[in-house]
């Protein structure tokens, strides 16, 4: 059995994880894991669980509570440690193995060993790392931990994170360094490190006008938000960007061999121990794990400009007189996959992060295979992850990847959250039975397709060859997932011309819109993932559509012609296509595989007639060796 810390306190066996609801045992099992294997005082428990105004009865409520957590010990099968009463107060004992954060301290001090080493170091740092599953004790309702405890554990965080950073700069790996950073500086605005290192990495990708465009932005936070300037040291980088300096990796190398000092914190220290508080140090960075975390910065977003603006001014709108007690507010963004989607509902959650003082949340509600999460599940996780939310604070839920309307439903109770929900499906019952907003997205324009070429790319590289630019978005079909792990590839390669990208891409552009030390991320793979979900019957439906003419009607009479029933012969003796009933038509368009529809066509994206058509070549080879 093992503790873990790092995110909403929980009980885990192997794979089995048990997330603790929120009561005043679970307040004290927090405490004494805090400060395992150390004596911690009566007094500070009893702060801990019942606040600076504890009742008269509190010495003994604490007895009570300790034989409720010995109880609940008990009931989870947990062995091998136990509540002391010692002395002066009570002790935990546990080590690495049964504890994430001594398992997480002991992994940066391995780390801090392997200094002649920088991959060595890497790998170890991003193993501790990975033991942060979510916001700090979410479910730990106490003012005094969440006050004294969580500020020192993210502080302890983030110089892992700052120096994991540190040595991918110091590696060269600038583009991987890239993606911790956007996000890092955005939810961590004032950590004047995190955007230092932002800076020299976009510099030395090429990307000099992004990266003083960086140095102005958070040159403005600063003076703005808290008066100050810029450290000497981000005013110096500015000046070497501005003279064309050959950065190289020549000050992260030293940074890469010369690990900062580790925190004091790193230590243990007793109750009633301080640390520097870095603004916004509270709210830890993303979890990479499906579940509910925080909401993560999307890098490069562009475009959408008119959904987000009406997305951010529906969220953040009074509500209307009289409306006490009124359901969630609910935004639905609906859309094929790849489109854009959750990128969408992560950037507005940002843009409107001020009206949301309770938090905001992100949820992912598929698991890894596919398969749906449980509304009940998902309902206990969020309660979990929000905590205690104060009368007239509002929080932000985004609910990522919704399958059905019965996953939605039992979450849009409170009456001081606003939802914003991510998916294929039109959803029209739930838009029916609780009301809300839609928003439809189709594939980008062709400017804002561009737009993200530039993003990404960097506009130096972009504009030396922008008809070439035009040609590759033109290629991808102005699909958002397919633009993306474009730029990712012409990131890797960053001496190839997009001319020549042009004539490598529309070779075969299915087999090129792959990552390939990533196959996952791959647009077969996302319009796989996407006919797997369907019902077989939609599916090849769907297959047998592709072969059809490139416009699709749900009419008798198409462009090219009438078409005979049950396939026959048309004329010039072309094989004709038997019309699709309008039924099969709308509950794929509702899938976000087909779109538009009556009273116009329903049409098809190039990129997914190109796959489905491979899909029955593939499927047809097959039968014909059996």
């Amino acid at each position: 059995m093992r503790f873990q810390l790092l995110g909403p306190l929980a009980l885990a066996d192997g794979p089995d994880v048990v997330v603790l609801q929120p009561s005043k045992p679970v307040i004290l099992l927090a405490a004494l894991l805090l400060h395992a294997n150390s004596t911690v005082s009566a007094d500070y428990l009893q702060r801990a669980v019942w606040g600076e105004d504890q009742p008269a009865t509190a010495r003994a409520a604490l007895q009570t509570c300790v034989l409720r957590l010995r109880r609940l010990f008990t009931k989870h099968g947990v062995t091998g440690t136990s509540i002391e009463a010692v002395p002066g107060g009570y002790r935990i004992t546990a080590g690495p193995p049964t504890l994430d954060l001594l398992g997480f301290r002991d992994q940066v001090r391995r780390a801090s060993a392997l200094v002649r080493d920088p991959e060595a170091e890497l790998y170890t740092l991003k193993d501790a790392l990975s033991l942060w599953q979510g916001s700090l004790l979410a479910n730990v309702r106490s003012d005094v931990l969440h006050r004294d405890e969580v500020p020192r554990l993210s502080e302890e965080r983030l110089r892992a994170v700052e120096r994991v950073c540190d040595l991918l700069l110091g590696l060269g790996r600038c583009g991987e360094a890239l993606v911790d950073l956007w996000t890092a500086t955005r939810v961590y605005p004032g950590h004047e490190r995190f955007h230092e290192q932002l800076i020299e990495a976009l510099y030395r990708t090429g990307r000099q006008s992004q990266a003083l465009a960086e140095y102005r932005r958070v040159k403005g936070f600063l003076l703005d938000e808290l008066g100050v300037d810029p450290s000497p040291s981000l005013r110096q980088l500015e000046l070497s960007i501005l003279r064309g300096e050959d950065l190289g990796a020549g000050g992260a190398v030293r940074a890469a061999v010369e690990p900062a000092p580790a925190p004091a914190s790193a230590t243990a220290p007793g109750p009633g121990a301080t640390s520097r508080v870095i603004q916004g140090a509270a709210v830890p960075l993303p979890a990479a794990a499906p579940g509910a975390g925080p909401v993560p910065a999307v890098p490069h977003f562009t475009g959408r400009e008119a959904e987000a603006a009406a997305m951010a001014a529906r969220l953040t709108a009074p509500p209307p007189p009289g409306a006490d007690g009124q359901r969630p507010l609910t935004v639905l963004v609906s859309g094929a996959p790849g489109i854009g989607k959750s990128a969408l509902a992560q950037h507005v959650a940002h843009l409107v992060r001020d009206s949301f003082p309770a938090g905001r949340l992100l949820v992912r509600m598929t698991r890894a295979d596919g398969h749906p999460r449980t509304a009940d599940e998902v309902a206990a996780e969020v309660a979990a992850a929000l905590g205690p939310v104060r009368a007239g604070e509002r929080a932000l839920l985004v609910l990522d990847d919704v399958v059905d309307a019965d996953q939605v439903r039992p979450l849009l109770t409170p009456p001081d959250l606003a939802v914003v929900v991510t998916s294929r499906m039109g959803l029209g019952g739930l838009i029916a039975t609780h009301g809300g907003w839609v928003h439809r997205l189709t594939a980008f324009t062709e400017a804002e397709s561009y737009a993200l070429l530039l993003a990404a790319l960097g506009t130096e590289r972009v504009e030396a060859e922008p008809r070439a630019a035009r040609q590759l978005t033109a290629l991808c079909g102005h699909f958002p997932a397919a633009l993306r792990i474009l730029t990712a590839r012409l990131l890797t390669r960053p001496g190839l011309r997009l001319g020549d990208a042009v004539d490598w891409l529309g070779d075969d552009p299915l087999a090129r819109l792959t990552l390939t030390d990533s196959p996952d991320h791959s647009v077969s793979g996302l319009f796989d993932r996407a006919l797997g979900r369907l019902d077989p019957r939609l599916s090849e439906a769907l297959l047998r559509i592709s072969a059809g003419p490139p416009e699709l009607l749900g009419e008798a009479d198409g462009p090219e012609g009438p078409e005979g029933p049950e396939g026959t012969e048309g004329p010039e003796g072309r094989k004709d296509h038997p019309p699709v009933p309008e039924d099969v038509l709308e509950q794929l368009a509702d899938a976000g595989l087909l779109e538009d529809g009556p009273p116009g066509p329903y049409r098809i994206h190039d990129l997914l007639r190109a796959h489905l058509r491979r899909t029955v070549r593939i499927r047809n080879r097959r039968t014909e060796k059996v």
